[in-house]
């Protein structure tokens, strides 16, 4: 009976003194990433936005929504502010014009825009609460 054509190309390397009898795969921390060129490329295509929502009186707004909506899918995100005010978005599409925008009890801000041709790898949009005039 003979042996298939695979189990041979395996054992002729062996036979030869080619492979070592005992091959250990490397350590799985001590690889590169697969496609390391590819990861680069889909980081170069992304960008974050970040900022601080302040009150009417310049006050950091904590437990404010921070809605982000993305114009091409209409798809919205949303982050609520911690005591610093402060609100993050990370992995935006560099193709994408997206809006942002906040509110909290009654009070929200306007409506701005992260522009396509704003070229910042991190973006910086800080929101201001007001509440409707009467």
């Amino acid at each position: 009976m003979r042996a298939p054509r695979f189990v041979c190309a395996l054992l002729l390397p062996l036979a030869a003194g080619l492979l070592p009898a005992q091959y250990r795969p490397p350590a799985p921390g001590n690889n590169p990433p697969f496609f390391k060129g590819d990861k680069k490329k889909e980081d170069a295509k992304t960008r974050s936005l970040n900022g601080v929502v302040k009150d009417e009186q310049d006050n950091p707004a904590d437990s404010a929504v921070v809605q982000l909506k993305d114009t091409k899918t209409l798809q919205v995100r949303s982050f609520i502010t911690k005591e610093d005010g402060a609100y993050q978005f990370h992995g935006l599409s560099t193709d994408v014009e997206y809006q942002v925008k906040a509110a909290r009890q009654g009070a929200s801000s306007d409506t701005k825009s992260l522009s396509v041709f704003d070229s910042r790898k991190s973006a910086t949009i800080n929101l201001k609460l007001e509440r409707p005039r009467k």
